[in-house]
């Protein structure tokens, strides 16, 4: 089974996907396969210099990710050149991974951990879509903390993504992430036992 699991940013999705794994889910991470389509020498990266420019890259010849993010995050268009660039590639990462995975252990849980998932169009490779939410001022906070910037930054972030009502209405199931971790560990441990024993089924 293919759980597509997707968040808001500043949602503590990567917190959901770490439980995920130790239970014994096979996590595949959209963000860490698009870093491996950037990294120095790849195709993804020269293509993003190109349309970007050199001041995206950084004196070692790799990304600048906040130089790139001030760009992206405050324009829509630029954003969906850069979605246009990596996400191809990504979802053949994703695909190929998936289908080596299945020949070798069939009954395992596969999560896509896709922050994307809905606005990209790739809810119809997933079997069910869990989405992680939690208050828009956690979310501003944990923002702020993990990348040291401004509130205001932080708020436009969220903005430019969908919002958590809207993805609501393409998921099966929600897990809210305002709460304690004890809470969140209850609902995502509950959600993996159920899920399991359907596919077993």
């Amino acid at each position: 089974m293919i759980i597509g699991l997707t968040g808001t940013i500043g949602s503590g999705k990567s917190t959901v996907s770490a439980r995920l794994a130790k239970l014994g889910a096979l996590v595949l991470d959209a963000d860490t396969i698009s870093r491996e389509a950037v990294k120095k020498g790849a195709d993804g990266l020269n293509k993003i210099a190109e349309v970007f420019g050199k001041e995206v890259i950084d004196a070692n010849g790799e990304l600048d990710r906040k130089a790139l993010a001030g760009i992206v995050f405050s324009d829509e268009s630029k954003r969906l050149i850069l979605n246009g660039i990596i996400h191809p590639q990504v979802l053949k990462a994703l695909k190929e991974r998936t289908h080596g995975e299945k020949a070798l252990n069939p009954d395992r849980m596969i999560v896509w951990d896709v922050p994307l998932l809905i606005e990209v169009g790739w809810v119809e490779y997933v079997d069910s879509v869990w989405l992680v939410t939690a208050p828009e001022q956690t979310r501003i906070n944990r923002i702020m903390a993990r990348d040291g910037c401004t509130i205001k930054q932080a708020q436009s972030r969220i903005c430019a993504q969908m919002s958590e009502e809207e993805k609501a209405r393409f998921s099966n199931e929600i897990i809210d992430n305002g709460g304690s971790l004890e809470q969140l560990y209850q609902r995502v441990d509950a959600l993996y036992s159920e899920y399991s024993n359907m596919q077993s089924l």
